[in-house]
C-alpha cells in the first residue's frame, strides 16, 4: 500500500510528458553549451555565465561546478519557490550535468566559431533558450541561475526576461576578467536571445496548460 500511494506521487511530481520536457530541455541546452559557448568563447549570464567562468579560472570541468551553484542556489530559493521546484529542478540538474559530461568524451561538433561571432551569438542563445525554457515550463529550472531569476521575477513582479537578464548582465561583467570587451558585446547578443527565448516557452506553455483545461 505505501509502494502504492509513493508511485502515484512520484507519478504526479514527475509525469512522463514532463519527463520527456526535461530530457529534452537538458540534452538541448548541455548541447549548446559545450559545443557552443565554451568553444566560441561567448558566454552566458547567470549561473550558467559563472559555471563557466569558474572553469575558465580554475579549470574546474563545469559537470562538476554545475551541482554544487545550483544546490546553493536552490536552497536559498526554496522559501519562494516550494518544495516541487526544488525536486525538479535537482532532477534537471543532475540530467544536464550527465548530458554535458557524455559530450566531453567526444570532440565538438561543431567547427570552431571564433571567426563567426554572430553566428555563435544567435546559435548559443537559441540553444539555451530553448532547452532551459522547456525545463522551466516543466516547473523547475535547468540551473541556478532559472531559480534566481525565477525568485527575483516572483519577489519583484518583474518579467521573467527582466530578471533573467539582470542576472546575466551583472556576470558578463565579471566575465571581463577573460573575455575581450568585443566578445562581451556578442554574449549580450545570446543572453538577450535566450532570456525572451526562455519567456516565450514559458508563456507557450501557460497557454496550452489553459487550453488544455477549457477543453
Amino acid at each position: 500500500m505505501i509502494l502504492k500511494n509513493w508511485k502515484n506521487e512520484l507519478k504526479k511530481v514527475f509525469p512522463i510528458s514532463l519527463v520527456v520536457k526535461i530530457f529534452l530541455g537538458a540534452i538541448i541546452l548541455s548541447f549548446g553549451i559545450y559545443n557552443i559557448h565554451e568553444q566560441s568563447s561567448v558566454t552566458e549570464g547567470g549561473v550558467i555565465g559563472l559555471n563557466l567562468l569558474v572553469h575558465h579560472w580554475f579549470g574546474i570541468s563545469v559537470a562538476y561546478i554545475t551541482p554544487i551553484l545550483d544546490i546553493s542556489c536552490y536552497l536559498l530559493g526554496l522559501k519562494y519557490l516550494g518544495k516541487r521546484f526544488l525536486v525538479v529542478s535537482l532532477f534537471s540538474t543532475i540530467l544536464f550535468s550527465g548530458f554535458y559530461k557524455f559530450w566531453e568524451l567526444f570532440p565538438p561538433i561543431f567547427p570552431s566559431l571564433e571567426s563567426h561571432m554572430l553566428i555563435a551569438a544567435i546559435l548559443g542563445g537559441l540553444f539555451v533558450g530553448v532547452g532551459a525554457g522547456l525545463i522551466v515550463s516543466s516547473g523547475g529550472s535547468s540551473g541556478g541561475d532559472d531559480a534566481l531569476a525565477l525568485v527575483i521575477s516572483k519577489k519583484f513582479n518583474f518579467k521573467i526576461s527582466s530578471a533573467y537578464l539582470f542576472t546575466d548582465i551583472s556576470v558578463l561583467l565579471l566575465s571581463l576578467s577573460y573575455i575581450p570587451i568585443g566578445k562581451i558585446f556578442f554574449s549580450l547578443i545570446t543572453v538577450t536571445i535566450s532570456s525572451y527565448t526562455i519567456d516565450y516557452i514559458t508563456s507557450l506553455g501557460k497557454q496550452t496548460a489553459v487550453s488544455s483545461i477549457e477543453a
